[in-house]
């Protein structure tokens, strides 16, 4: 199993759940975060000055999928939040070794 974290642009999320369910993908976190990266921010002017807005709004996803779906999802993700400019964001892979349904005890690909 593979924890798919995504790092999007916050008005590409709807694209990206939708090629997601398509997917059969209906299990995921999504947090509302800031970050920087190559993007560095924009200028701000308030009341006549201006300053630096370098934390800029994007949306993490979280998803732990089965190997075999890994490269579609990956696809799927990066296919519905790509605009070609910087800061389309990033994808991160990590290897899971156990999963753990709370509430019946599975364990496994049968707790996804």
């Amino acid at each position: 199993m593979v924890k798919i974290e995504c790092i999007i642009r916050p008005e590409r999320f709807e694209d990206v759940n939708a090629a997601l369910m398509e997917l059969g993908i209906v299990g995921m976190t999504t947090s509302e975060v800031r970050g920087c990266g190559r993007q560095r921010g924009y200028v701000e002017r308030y009341r006549g000055m201006e300053y630096q807005v370098r934390l800029i709004p994007k949306m993490k996803l979280e998803v732990v999928v089965r190997d075999e779906q890994v490269e579609a999802v990956v696809e799927a993700i990066r296919d519905g939040s790509r605009t070609g400019e910087v800061g389309d964001g990033k994808i991160f892979l990590t290897r899971i070794d156990e999963v753990i349904r709370i509430r019946t005890g599975e364990r496994g690909e049968q707790a996804l």
